[in-house]
């Protein structure tokens, strides 16, 4: 079977090149029909499990959009390649051609294509390369962002926010909270915007910023229904057991229900900090 797909793949390369071929009474090449014949090929290669083979028909099948001015199905042809590549467990070079079809799709005027493109991206690099997969995150949430989709755009904020956490980056994790936060109150979703205050504050005192996590709850008494709420209840406690060094305070609000059950990153973050916390006022 899978010899018959390579044959099958070959055969569709071949008639592709003769289509590329010019002559005395053919002086341009049909561009269209070739890719056409790639696209063909790379799906008998993929079939028969030859990822490389299909990457380059890919590869040969994007060209010859491109040279077709046909960018949107240039970028499926580039992204299909990288999706072999990811076959094979290249997923830096993966992640790059997909990289090149986002921008291709934004340049054709398609952007929820590219900003599904990114994201996909994000999730093959996010275990082996984090850090690219917060960039990718939030160029996807800026593309979501350009196009007033407001929550598609916090969602893969908050992707790069925990990824940010777990890699310890405090002062960038803060920052992409904050945009979180700032797009949350804008979709008047103000629950939410309270969780994420109790996010900035854990960051800010983990960065031994005292200053900035009463800022924070400071600024969020503007937020509808924050003042009062549990949450900022919970969030004054813990300042005040910080101030006055105080650990059975600390320990207390960080043992509260309210931020047992947050994410696990954040979670991991209070652990950390609570142990510090005994530690330094001990």
């Amino acid at each position: 079977m899978a010899a018959q797909k390579i044959n099958e793949g070959l055969e569709h390369l071949a008639k592709a090149e003769k289509y590329l071929k010019t002559g005395f009474l053919k002086w341009k090449p049909d561009y269209d029909s070739a890719a056409s014949e790639y696209g063909k090929a790379a799906v008998a290669f993929k079939n028969a499990k030859q990822f490389e083979q299909a990457k380059d028909a890919c590869l040969r099948e994007a060209v010859a959009h491109e040279n077709n001015r046909a960018l949107f199905h240039a970028a499926k042809a580039y992204e299909q390649a990288g999706m072999m590549l990811k076959e094979m467990q290249k997923l830096p070079e993966a992640v790059q051609l997909i990289e090149k079809a986002s921008m291709m799709y934004l340049e054709n005027g398609t952007p929820d294509t590219a900003a599904m493109a990114l994201e996909r991206a994000g999730k093959l690099i996010e275990n082996i390369d984090p850090e690219k997969a917060v960039q990718l995150y939030q160029q996807t949430a800026n593309v979501f962002e350009n196009e007033e989709r407001l929550r598609q755009a916090v969602e893969l904020l908050g992707k790069a926010s925990r990824l940010l956490v777990r890699g310890r980056r405090f002062d960038e994790a803060a920052l992409s909270i904050q945009k979180e936060k700032n797009i949350y109150k804008e979709i008047e979703n103000y629950p939410t915007c309270y969780k994420k205050t109790i996010a900035q504050v854990l960051v800010h005192l983990h960065r031994n910023d005292y200053v900035a996590a009463e800022r924070c709850v400071r600024e969020s008494y503007s937020i509808p229904g924050f003042n009062g709420s549990e949450d900022c209840a919970a969030l004054e406690q813990l300042l005040e057991g910080y101030d006055q060094q105080d650990q059975d305070q600390v320990s207390e609000v960080c043992n509260s229900p309210l931020f047992k059950y947050m994410d696990n990153d954040l979670l991991a973050v209070l652990v950390f900090m609570r142990e510090r916390t005994r530690i330094c006022l001990s």
